[in-house]
């Protein structure tokens, strides 16, 4: 199918999925909502029609944010996998919850979101990645099956995939043995195909709690040939922050060359528009079973992706293009067409949020705030910031000797950070020194870094109390504020220079000559 043909006829269905439940009625109130909680992986939140220099095609995503509420400043508090879902799960920062990195196994004693639904009389079902009881090899996800206890979280229906990076060979298990059961085709079909059949088999006078969590956009960028087709070969991200390194940058997961940075995009666009036809097909599914006006229905995810912005390739960095998340939120008679907030909501506040858009009692322990008030379009006291973490993988987790020491000496492309993004600004601190600090309204790109620039310092005297009293607050004894706050920070990739080689500049622009490939 051509990109205009696709266009079209996405639109279209788009509009037909999206014109019932405009004037839906609100849940019945003889019971809670049910709640349809649907995130991919690594998909950020300029990846999506609307936003400044937007590539994917995703009709229907597009459609179902127009026709509802859209949280535009959703932040993702640790850009990775693991600790996304930690913080998702637990309502707790990961110096809280113990889970700083992919190998760490989230411990079920933090009264997880799963089990305070089943509590609260909710059928709770869970399906497809899951990534919060570590991997059978550092580094992998070769994901282990869990047998029927507290460590599924309180999701009595737990349908979850094995070794999810493959997206067409990967495997689910059977949830009473553990089987490996192989489907065929591409993973987030399947998934979305046991999603459906968990759907059909509720009952409609009993509340339920669905999660439906796919890998892709993830790498490795391998959506099904028709929908990577739909992008062109040569296509290149249009960012003005996209970068190409120098062959010499030393730097993990940086952009070397252009051809490498197309299949990228190519893949990544296509992994975008494929799911969005799944989304598409839950929604449809889920008109079908006559529940839809009784549901609230979310699509998120649990990170972004740089894809060449500041010359890297990933996510877990500081910058928008990692941190900054899709929110969206249909809530039959409650949340109205075009709706969209700035309020600062982060993943930390999403398991308060979720009780209080269900009427569910907000457990003590969550470190985020109920922000649903700004859901229903009432007015609140908004937060005035939210704070960013990432940490050496390993430094949760209880890896040993060679293999721990390898985990920590990886080249890396950024250090352990703490930091705060505030309505206008956001600031870093790297674990040797101030790393970064950027004007999100002036320079929405973050191309200027001012960490050291005179005029900012008492601004950023300010952050860093800010960052200071989080710290005590959540027990961190891991991050050396006090070391942090003596140096400088400069990672050999933009904004910051100087650059490992290449001058000032750094390294040349996406779509300008590439550097020779490194041996």
């Amino acid at each position: 199918m051509k990109r205009r043909d696709f266009l079209m006829s996405g639109t279209a269905a788009a509009a037909a999925l999206t014109t019932t439940g405009l004037e839906a009625k609100p849940a019945p109130k003889t019971r809670r909502p049910n709640l349809l909680y649907v995130f991919s992986d690594q998909h950020r939140a300029c990846s999506l029609p609307g936003e400044a220099y937007n590539q994917a095609m995703a009709p229907n995503l597009a459609a179902f944010r127009a026709q509802n509420c859209s949280m535009n400043k959703c932040v993702s508090n640790y850009p990775l996998c693991t600790p996304y879902r930690a913080i998702f799960m637990s309502g707790m920062y990961p110096q809280q919850s113990g889970v700083l990195g992919n190998e760490d196994i989230l411990n079920p004693k933090v009264g997880p979101l799963g089990e305070t639904f089943r509590q609260a009389g909710y059928h709770t079902g869970y399906v497809g990645k899951w990534h919060i009881h570590g991997q059978d090899k550092v580094g992998g996800e070769d994901f282990r099956f869990i047998p029927k206890g507290p460590y599924r979280m309180g999701f009595e229906d737990w349908h979850v995939w094995g070794n999810t990076n493959d997206h067409y060979h990967s495997w689910t298990f059977d949830q009473e043995t553990g089987e490996k059961i192989f489907p065929e085709g591409w993973q987030p079909t399947r998934m979305t195909d046991e999603a459906i059949t968990f759907l059909k088999a509720q009952d409609k006078e009993k509340p339920w709690f669905l999660v439906l969590s796919w890998n892709p956009p993830h790498p490795p960028f391998d959506p099904p040939p028709e929908k990577r087709d739909l992008y062109p070969d040569d296509m290149q991200p249009t960012r003005p922050n996209v970068q190409i390194l120098p062959k010499a940058a030393d730097i993990h997961k940086g952009v070397r060359t252009g051809r490498a940075l197309s299949k990228a995009a190519q893949g990544y666009h296509g992994s975008i528009t494929s799911i969005d036809e799944e989304f598409a097909r839950v929604l449809k599914a889920l008109e079908e079973t006559g529940m839809a006006d009784d549901t609230i229905v979310i699509y998120t995810s649990d990170h972004g992706e740089m894809m060449g912005s500041q010359g890297l390739m990933g996510k877990r960095v500081p910058f928008e293009e990692s941190c900054r998340v899709p929110f969206f939120i249909r809530y039959p008679g409650v949340t109205r067409a075009g709706q969209k907030s700035d309020v600062l909501f982060s993943a930390v506040d999403i398991y308060p949020t979720l009780c209080g858009l269900a009427g569910v009692p907000v457990p003590k322990h969550c470190a985020g705030r109920d922000l649903s008030d700004a859901m229903r379009g009432k007015a609140i006291q908004e937060p005035e910031h939210v704070f960013l973490i990432s940490q050496n993988e390993g430094a949760g987790a209880k890896l040993k000797g060679a293999q721990a020491a390898a985990r920590q000496a990886r080249p890396g492309y950024c250090p352990p950070y703490r930091g705060i993004r505030t309505r206008t600004h956001t600031y870093v601190m790297g674990d040797t020194g101030r790393w970064l600090l950027f004007d999100n309204v002036a320079d929405p790109f973050q191309m200027k870094n001012l960490v050291e620039d005179p005029a900012q310092q008492p601004l950023i005297h300010r952050l860093e109390a800010e960052i200071e009293k989080w710290l005590r607050s959540v027990k961190d004894e891991i991050f050396p504020f006090a070391e942090a706050k003596k140096g400088i920070f400069r990672m050999a990739v933009s904004p910051n220079g100087p650059r490992a080689e290449g001058g000032a500049d750094g390294g040349a622009k996406a779509g300008a000559a590439e550097p020779a490939p490194a041996n």
